[in-house]
């Protein structure tokens, strides 16, 4: 249930770039252009207004990932900021709410509608708990002497996580207004809003991800990984 929408982007992106390399100059694929109704891919609008978020939001995020490896003082301890509980308490509230709005979209589809309003509460709520711990790590981090200005470990940090928030606030701006409109339908009209709530689970789904690859890179690329890459090469 919680890797259906990775999925989905998998195959659309196989998709893709299955479209980019036809040719269609040639006459064996211009019979087949000739044939379709000209929609290439079959995708809600408001599905593919997330995808194009994905493409800036994608690059944003890999200046932030590189200038993370390529600017790391040697002297840093890179688990520093990995040992913070409250981290690991905003991760596991990451996957609640990718695994509640995963639900949602999948009891959709199943016509189960009686637990919408409960499980929508929940996405919404987790999501402001997690902005609201973030900022007080900022305030534990800040406290201890470690600010933007420290050094490029935590300035990537302080830059990720703020980038990271306001991509949040984005999907629960458009959270709240499906929400709204979900609150004053019936159950059976829950199905007008199908699209809408998939574009989310799929933003949230994305949101999960690239925090989850930010933080592998931390305790990945480390002290201990980069003395034995060095032991490798030498």
């Amino acid at each position: 249930m919680l890797f259906s929408n990775y999925i989905n982007i998998m195959s659309l992106i196989k998709k893709l770039f299955g479209t980019l390399a036809e040719k269609p100059w040639e006459e064996k694929q211009a019979v087949i252009d000739s044939t379709h109704s000209g929609r290439t891919f079959d995708i809600s609008n408001q599905m593919s207004a997330v995808i194009i978020i994905f493409g800036v939001s994608t690059t944003l995020f890999s200046l932030v990932f590189t200038g993370y490896l390529y600017s790391l003082p040697p002297e840093q301890d890179t688990t520093f900021i990995l040992k913070t509980n409250l981290l690991w308490v905003n991760t596991l509230i990451l996957i609640l709410v990718t695994i509640f709005f995963n639900k949602i979209s999948n009891d959709l589809k199943k016509n189960i509608t009686n637990k919408m309003k409960k499980n929508l509460i929940y996405v919404g709520g987790l999501s402001y708990l997690f902005l609201i711990l973030q900022l007080i790590l900022w305030y534990q981090l800040m406290k201890s002497g470690n600010f933007v200005s420290t050094n490029t470990y935590f300035s990537s940090y302080y830059f990720f996580t703020a980038l990271h928030g306001i991509h949040l606030l984005g999907g629960l701006f458009f959270w709240g207004k499906v929400s709204s409109r979900i609150f004053k339908l019936k159950e059976t009209e829950y199905k007008n809003e199908e699209k809408n709530l998939n574009a989310l689970s799929l933003y949230w789904l994305f949101l999960f991800i690239v925090w989850l690859v930010f933080f592998t890179i931390m305790f990945a690329y480390n002290d201990t990984v980069i003395e034995f890459c060095k032991s490798l090469i030498s």
